[in-house]
């Protein structure tokens, strides 16, 4: 049977993603995040998304900030080291983002719950808490087993789902490192848990590059819809093992978000004002970007 090429461009990818659905981005925390899909997500002015997360960063303070979000349904929202994630505060307080707080671990079993089909997820350990209190979806029932209290909790259910990963070839098969961390053990769980999976990665390889290390394959061609080579694509973000945080260009987003004009003015130069990710990548420059490579840690 002949295979389907899926690569294509961010630009193509992303115009799949339709205004109202639910998302889901990969990585954690500042490691790994998909940023040159969520920078396209930004420059086609979609709307009204509802992001699912385990533990956020600055995609969905971008996406906040951007006016790209109706809704968040996770367990945090920082900049960790670099801290408060300023766009996501103001929105969340003024009442314009939508919140939905789950505890970090119950955030992760969601996506669990899709993985496995399972219309909820069963939770132990919400009693007392003003979660299970404040969320009309989370329900509680007694354990036919045990009688004990216990928690229905719905599972994530995106629509569709965007990570950025080492390497992939053109059917799209995608590859990690064989030493794997938290952000890519998430990654390959929100791959499974969606039947639309678009896929950034750093390198496009031949599909023999591939098939000589078949046990790094952890997202298998069957489950991905779109891959799309973007070089320094989870930028400023950590990819580990590739290249380091750009510290530099977190404290500029993080000064610039301040307040909210001179976040527009953020926007405009560095996402909405540039063509492409290539011409993200130009303003950054090839010397800073390289740099970053040098700090990392070898795989």
């Amino acid at each position: 049977m002949k295979r389907t090429v899926k690569l294509t461009s961010l630009k193509e990818a992303v115009s799949t993603v339709r205004d109202g659905e639910r998302i889901a981005l990969g990585g954690f925390a500042i490691y790994q995040r998909p940023m040159a899909l969520t920078a396209e997500l930004v420059r086609q002015k979609k709307r009204q998304l509802t992001l699912i997360g385990i533990l956020n960063g600055i995609e969905a303070d971008l996406l906040t900030g951007a006016g790209v979000l109706h809704c968040i349904e996770t367990s945090y929202v920082g900049l960790e080291r670099f801290g408060l994630a300023r766009n996501f505060r103001r929105a969340a307080e003024s009442g314009v983002l939508k919140t939905v707080d789950y505890p970090e671990l119950i955030a992760w079993d969601r996506f669990r719950a899709s993985q496995e089909g399972l219309p909820f997820w069963p939770c132990t350990f919400l009693g007392g808490s003003g979660v299970a209190a404040n969320n009309p979806d989370i329900v509680p029932f007694a354990c036919p087993v045990t009688a004990r209290q216990m928690w229905a909790v719905p599972p994530a259910n995106p629509d569709v789902v965007l990570l950025h990963a080492p390497l992939g070839d053109e059917y799209g098969n995608v590859a990690f490192h064989s030493r794997k961390m938290l952000p890519q053990s998430a990654d390959i769980t929100l791959s499974r848990c969606c039947d639309r999976v678009i896929v950034s990665v750093e390198k496009i390889v031949s599909p023999q590059q591939l098939s000589r290390q078949p046990h790094l394959v952890e997202i298998p061609a069957f489950r991905t819809t779109h891959i799309v080579e973007a070089p320094f694509g989870a930028h400023p973000t950590s990819v580990p093992g590739i290249y380091d945080c750009d510290e530099r260009a977190f404290w500029d987003y993080v000064t610039a978000s301040a307040t909210p004009q001179r976040f527009a003015q953020w926007l405009q130069q560095h996402i909405t004002g540039v063509a492409d990710h290539q011409a993200y990548l130009d303003q950054s420059g090839n010397r800073r970007l390289l740099a970053l490579r040098n700090m990392a840690i070898p795989q």
